[in-house]
């Protein structure tokens, strides 16, 4: 948060309800400095998704959460995803899919760098989703051992030019935010204040930066002024 905050950024920080401590001061905290919070799974094991089965047992308490916590938004542990079933989570917007990463365990790409309306077609039940653009920190600088944030940096210019929406999931646990050694899985965190220095610099006056609900509630009256939604849109 102070990393962000120091250079004019604001992010939903999510969090797995089940299997580790999140604490009611700490979501508070988040919110009173402008952040917000989203639930990320039940448990962070992969499998909310497997089975029809598996997914009905952790739906009440998926819901229960995204309640306690006042939470808009849902986010998959590892980008699983199944998005008729995610239209039964209690969600404005979900935070499940890619336009492209062939990298993810699921790499079934939704192609496209802008927000889109989903519908189940037989409950009308829907949501927005948001579809991250710009590949995961975990992949750059832990899986593709890069040392510069040129992947980033040549993305977000390529979305830029069509006008699309930058997204970027990052992992403040993979971060190393002193001068001390990286781990095997870490990188400096100095690489993410780097890219956001270059997004204020390169870009000051051309992009519209807010949260993930914020663009989600942009995204659905934009559709409804145009074209009107069915169900619960």
């Amino acid at each position: 948060m102070d990393l962000e905050e120091g250079l004019g950024f604001r992010s939903t920080f999510n969090f797995v309800p089940e299997g580790y401590r999140v604490s009611a001061d700490l979501r508070r905290e988040i919110r009173a400095r402008g952040f917000d919070v989203g639930v990320h799974g039940l448990k962070h094991d992969g499998w909310l998704f497997s089975s029809r089965r598996v997914f009905e047992k952790r739906l009440e308490g998926v819901n229960r959460y995204l309640k306690e916590w006042d939470a808009k938004g849902f986010h998959s542990p590892a980008m699983y995803h199944n998005l008729d079933w995610s239209s039964e989570f209690d969600i404005e917007y979900d935070c499940s899919t890619f336009d492209t990463d062939p990298f993810e365990p699921q790499p079934d790409g939704v192609r496209t760098i802008f927000p889109f309306w989903y519908e189940n077609e037989k409950t009308k039940r829907g949501y927005v989703e948001l579809p991250y653009t710009l590949p995961q920190d975990h992949l750059v600088f832990v899986i593709l051992q890069q040392k510069d944030i040129s992947i980033w940096r040549d993305k977000l210019a390529w979305i830029a030019e069509r006008g699309g929406m930058a997204l970027l999931n990052t992992h403040p646990d993979y971060m190393r935010f002193d001068k001390g050694p990286c781990a095997r899985e870490e990188y400096p965190a100095s690489n993410y204040g780097a890219f956001l220095e270059h997004i204020s610099k390169e870009y000051e006056g051309l992009y519209w930066h807010v949260l993930p609900k914020d663009i989600a509630e942009f995204w659905r009256k934009w559709l409804r002024d145009r074209n009107g939604l069915s169900g619960n849109g």
